[in-house]
């Protein structure tokens, strides 16, 4: 004859309580991570500016006007700019179509002193979705540009730069991420 074990009404409510707990700290280690996820998605870089819904399209006969800050998108030349570190300044039209690929312009006015500039050049040398160009007329000594976001900085030194570079590189506002730079 074999003897069945009886659970006891006490025993009952350790096991429920137990499974109550588990399910609540499992509960919430999904919403810490989901929140963790929401913070890296959005990134928390300080004076980045969010462009909303750039158009896009190709234009063969634009010339995007020079202005005070490189573009971010919107219309551009079919061909796209091939990343890298240029000493003369690239067609705006061209760098965009590079940045809806996934490029990182990284774009500096060409008073910045030389130490900065050969600071840039050597961060951006042999670097996958990356342009440098100087470009005349910008308000900021540096300007990092991505597709519909940017980020105006003083100094070469500014902890930012890696930061933005690989936030946005290939990033969550790429349009056709990983086309041909």
């Amino acid at each position: 004859m074999t003897k069945t074990r009886e659970i006891k009404p006490a025993q009952e409510d350790v096991s429920r309580k137990r499974l109550i707990w588990l399910t609540i700290s499992l509960a919430l280690i999904v919403v810490s991570l989901v929140v963790i996820f929401s913070i890296n998605r959005t990134g928390n870089i300080e004076g980045v500016v969010i462009y909303e819904q750039q158009a896009r399209g190709h234009d063969d006969d634009l010339h995007l006007a020079q202005s005070d800050l490189p573009p971010v998108g919107g219309a551009h030349n079919s061909q796209w700019q091939a990343c890298g570190v240029y000493s003369e300044p690239v067609d705006a039209a061209h760098a965009v179509h590079s940045l809806e690929h996934g490029a990182v312009w990284i774009t500096y006015d060409p008073a910045l002193p030389a130490e900065q500039i050969a600071d840039l050049r050597a961060l951006a040398a042999n670097q996958d979705f990356l342009l440098l160009s100087p470009y005349p007329g910008q308000r900021s000594p540096i300007v990092l540009s991505a597709w519909g976001v940017q980020l105006e900085l003083q100094d070469s030194d500014d902890g930012r730069i890696p930061a933005f570079i690989s936030r946005y590189r290939l990033g969550p506002t790429t349009p056709e991420r990983g086309a041909a730079c």
